[in-house]
């Protein structure tokens, strides 16, 4: 299963709850499901604010958490069979003995011995993980992430941008002085969303456009304004009457 950009951004007790706030949405992690804040969801019978919802979606549709994580390739955990098992016996409040009885071998001092190797790399784990934050802090400003678009249809990895990379792939697109045109819509989805971005930021967020207005303004970008027209309503950037006759910018 691969594994989303949004959760790799994610905080550390973001992923122990299984789920990210972005937006007014609490996304899972695992799945990348949403569900809207200030909503109360029904299911079977009960009705669920949006935060006791996504916990119940967690442990519903993927166990749990702890499940989720020990089972991740070892690429990402660095665990071995053996560490992954012993693991998940902690992990249900099993004794050293009820363990040892459980495998049918070994024996407690090796149980305790993996308990305390287990103890020992989590402080050398806590240890990285404060190096790495004070190097993201020292360069904060450039791994800053681009805020997602609230209407945004379906958040996932292609929403997560740096503002560095935002400030890259635009200058690529219209070049440094941002006065080239679009020859086509990039094929590439992050590329397609900062793109869409900036295009909407030209329009006034408190007026409604007739199509032409709206043709016009995105004849400015890209001489193909249909499909980039297309592209600003499907990805929840724009919306417009059923007739087409008023266009807005969605907030």
């Amino acid at each position: 299963m691969e594994i989303s950009e949004l959760f790799w951004n994610s905080s550390l007790e973001s992923i122990k709850k299984g789920y990210e706030d972005v937006n007014n949405k609490l996304i899972c992690l695992i799945c990348g499901q949403s569900f809207e804040k200030g909503i109360v969801y029904h299911d079977q019978g009960v009705f669920y604010e949006s935060e006791k919802y996504i916990k119940k979606h967690v442990n519903t549709e993927h166990d749990s958490v702890f499940d989720f994580l020990i089972n991740m390739d070892k690429k990402y955990t660095g665990l071995t069979q053996t560490q992954k098992e012993l693991l998940e016996y902690f992990y249900q409040g099993l004794s050293d003995q009820e363990i040892v009885k459980d495998k049918a071998g070994g024996s407690t001092s090796t149980v305790r011995s993996q308990r305390f190797s287990l103890r020992e790399r989590e402080k050398q784990a806590k240890v990285y993980l404060a190096i790495l934050e004070l190097l993201s802090d020292k360069n904060k400003e450039i791994s800053k992430l681009v805020e997602i678009h609230r209407t945004a249809t379906m958040v996932d990895e292609r929403y997560v941008v740096t503002i560095q990379e935002n400030e890259n792939i635009l200058k690529s697109q219209f070049g440094i002085d941002f006065k080239k045109k679009l020859v086509s819509m990039p094929k590439k989805e992050k590329n397609k969303i900062v793109v869409l971005r900036y295009v909407v930021s030209k329009f006034d967020e408190s007026k409604k456009y007739i199509e032409k207005e709206v043709n016009e303004i995105l004849k400015l970008f890209c001489d193909d304004y249909v499909t980039l027209r297309r592209y600003m309503i499907e990805y929840g950037f724009m919306d417009r009457t059923i007739d087409c006759k008023n266009y807005w910018v969605k907030k």
